[in-house]
Parts: structure tokens; sequence; C-alpha cells
């Protein structure tokens, strides 16, 4: 006769309770219909913080040409490489948040250290010491936006996954509706050369982000022995790979926006009103970021992203051809629809692509190789505007959206098996 089981291995009474099952993040509610509790904190967290950078984000290219006097090829190096440090750290961050399960506490340490930088760039004399500032702005970004994406996307059913990084966009870019105007009140009370008061108030939504984060619930770990990574054969299909070549490719014909914004003012507009074009640009990223991630849910991600490339060349081209400010209107708002359709469609896209315990590890490579593109971009944007003149940089940007727009027509995006898994 068998001898009887250990008492902890014993069936449960009949009568016994059924265990409480865990509720899966992306079912938490939250008061945004078709948006989980965790994309929507993470949402309000991204407002706090783009609300401080976005009053600063016009006014650094101003204050670093009208203030410090710096050329614009130390303009197109300090935002290249403020792009390139973020990229940098992205691809170790997603890497090091599907390993270890830590997302939460590297997007808390990323908020901190750009809390940390805000002063200090109103502090610096001299444009090298607005590169370090920037620098450690970027650090933190690149310490954050991998693992957060990777939380959004945990936190989002498959057939939601535009919609949720739509919101976040949408949420992340009110931000960047609210931080100009409050940068022009500042402005208005300050006078127009005195901007480094600036820089220091921005430093408290920054605080109110890192506040807002601590609320945030990361995934649990899977229970049992950890998994074996999954082989990079497994992450890096061809559709994957394609669709990084092709983004890499428009990178380094896309440079930072603050060409954008000294073009607007090269055209004529004072910073005040700048700053204005550049809230314009923002309301309509933030109305239709929503929408955008929507319809790609619906019809494909394809075909929203390349609607927004071939709006870029549209507003690049413009930018080349306008001969004075009444057209950085007009362009302000639509190039607002091509970020709409790129920014979260990309990273819904990239999440479809990748396998379920890689998405941290893709999103950070991902934008590894988009900075590093941006870098070598801005450094020849400012070459090109210092040597040939103030559209040569943006007819390079219209060209390179053009032809990655027709290399992604032609690319074949199917999700992997392992890839579908929410």
């Amino acid at each position: 006769m068998n001898p009887a089981p250990p008492p902890d291995t014993l069936a449960p009474p009949a009568d016994a309770p059924a265990p409480t099952p865990v509720p899966s993040l992306a079912d938490e509610p939250s008061p945004v219909r078709g948006v989980s509790r965790n994309v929507f904190l993470l949402g309000l967290v991204s407002f706090a913080n783009e609300l401080a950078t976005s009053m600063l984000y016009p006014v650094i290219p101003i204050f670093l040409a009208a203030t410090l006097g710096a050329p614009y090829a130390a303009i197109g190096l300090v935002e290249g490489a403020a792009d390139a440090v973020t990229a940098g750290l992205q691809g170790a961050s997603g890497w090091a948040g599907d390993r270890f399960g830590r997302k939460k506490q590297l997007v808390m340490l990323g908020y901190l250290l750009s809390a940390l930088a805000k002063p200090a760039l109103g502090l610096a004399f001299g444009w090298p010491l607005v590169l370090g500032a920037r620098v450690l702005d970027r650090l933190g970004k690149g310490l954050r936006s991998a693992p957060r994406d990777a939380m959004i996307a945990d936190a989002a059913a498959p057939n939601t996954r535009g919609r949720a990084f739509g919101f976040h966009s949408a949420a992340d870019t009110a931000g960047g509706v609210v931080g100009p105007l409050f940068a022009l009140g500042l402005i208005a009370w300050l006078g127009e050369a005195n901007l480094r008061p600036i820089f220091v108030l921005a430093l408290l939504p920054c605080l109110g982000a890192v506040a807002l984060m601590a609320l945030t619930r990361d995934r649990a770990p899977a229970a049992g022995p950890p998994r074996a990574a999954t082989p990079a054969r497994l992450i890096w299909t061809r559709p994957l790979v394609g669709f990084f070549a092709l983004s890499v490719l428009f990178g380094l014909a896309n440079s930072s926006d603050a060409f954008l914004i000294l073009r607007a003012r090269d055209l004529g507009l004072s910073t005040s009103l700048v700053i204005v074009a550049y809230v314009v640009y923002n309301v309509v990223y933030t109305l239709l970021a929503t929408p955008a991630g929507d319809w790609s849910d619906r019809v494909g991600r394809k075909p929203a992203y390349v609607l927004g490339l071939l709006i870029f060349a549209v507003v690049y081209a413009g930018f080349a051809l306008a001969g004075g400010s009444a057209w950085v209107w007009p362009l302000f708002a639509v190039y607002g629809a091509y970020i709409a359709l790129t920014d979260g469609v990309g990273k819904a896209l990239l999440t479809d692509l990748a396998p379920k315990d890689s998405r941290g590890t893709v999103l950070g490579m991902y934008q590894l190789a988009l900075g590093l593109s941006a870098l070598v971009a801005s450094v020849l944007a400012g070459a090109l505007w210092d040597t040939i003149g103030a559209p040569a940089p943006f007819w390079l940007g219209a060209g390179g959206a053009l032809v990655a727009a027709l290399l992604l027509l032609a690319l074949p995006l199917r999700p992997a098996a392992a890839a579908a898994a929410p």
C-alpha cells in the first residue's frame, strides 16, 4: 500500500473556495474608457513631465542662439548629442527592464534625473554647459522611455494597443500644450531677454511626475523559475529588421525639431509667436493621437505610418519653400498630424512584432537606432544651414521621408506568432 502523501500535498476539500484570480493590468479600470489604470496613470506622469519639458523646449534654441550666441552647428550638436545619449541608454534600459523586471524603478530614476537637469540649464553661461545639462536631462529620458513603453504594452490588450499608446501620446502632448503657455506667461512677465528663471520653475511639475509614478504598478514576475531569454532569431525577424532599417534611413534625414523653431524665427516670428506656433502643433497632436491609434487598430499600422511620413515630406518641403511667417502656422498644425500618425503607432507596431518578454529590448533598441541617426541628422542640418542656407536641411528631410514611405509600402509587416501574445 502506498504511504499517505505529506499534508502539504493533500488535495483541498471539495467545498474549499476557489483562489481569487489576480486581475491583469489590462483589465484594471480607469476614468477613461478603453484605457487601463496603469496606462491612465502613466499618461498623467507624462503630462506633468512634458509640461516642464515643453516650457523649455521652444526656449532652449532661442536661448542658445540669442542669449549665448551659439552658432547653428553648435545648436545641432547640442540637440543631436542629447538625442544620441537618450538612445544609447534606451537600448540598455529596455533590456534591463525585460531581464530583471524592474521597469518601474528605472522609470522613476529617469524622471528624477530629468528634474535635476531643468534648473541646471538656467545656470549655464555658455553652450557647452547647456550641452552638459541637456545630456543629463536626456540621460533621464533614456532610462525611462523604453521601460515605460513596455509597461504600457503590458497594460493593454493586443486589440487596444494602438489606443493605449495613442492615449499616452495625447496625454504627453497635452503637457506640450500647457507648458509653452506657461512659458508665454512667464516671458510676458519677465521679458524676452530674461529667460533663465523659466528653467528653474520647470522643476516643479517634474517633481509632480515622480510622485504620480509612485502610484503605478509593474507587471508581476512570472511564477516559477526564470524563463530562458527568447533567441535572437525569434526576436529579430525580417519584418522587424526591415522596419528598423527604414526607420534609420528616415532618421538620418529627420533633424531635431529645434530647427523648425529656428526656421520659424528666421521667417520673422518673435520668440513669443514661435512658442504660440509650437502650441498649435501640440494641440493638433493631442487631438489626433488617440484617434490615430484607434485607426491603426482598425485598418493596420502600415497605412497610418505611411500617411504620417507623407505628411512629414509635405511639411518639410513647405518649410524649405516658405517665403514669410504666414506659412509657419499651417505647417506647424499639419506637422502635428504627422507625429500623431507615427509616434504612438510606431510603438504599437514594434510591440506587435516583438515577443512579449522582449518588448522593452526592442523598444529600447529602436530608440537607440533613431537617436544615433538623429545625432547625425542634427549635426548635418546645422552644417547645411550654416554653409548652404536655411532651406537645405528641410529639403533633406522631405526627401528622406518620401523614400522611407515608399520602402514601407513594400515591406511585409506580419506579426510573428510569439509577438501576438498580450
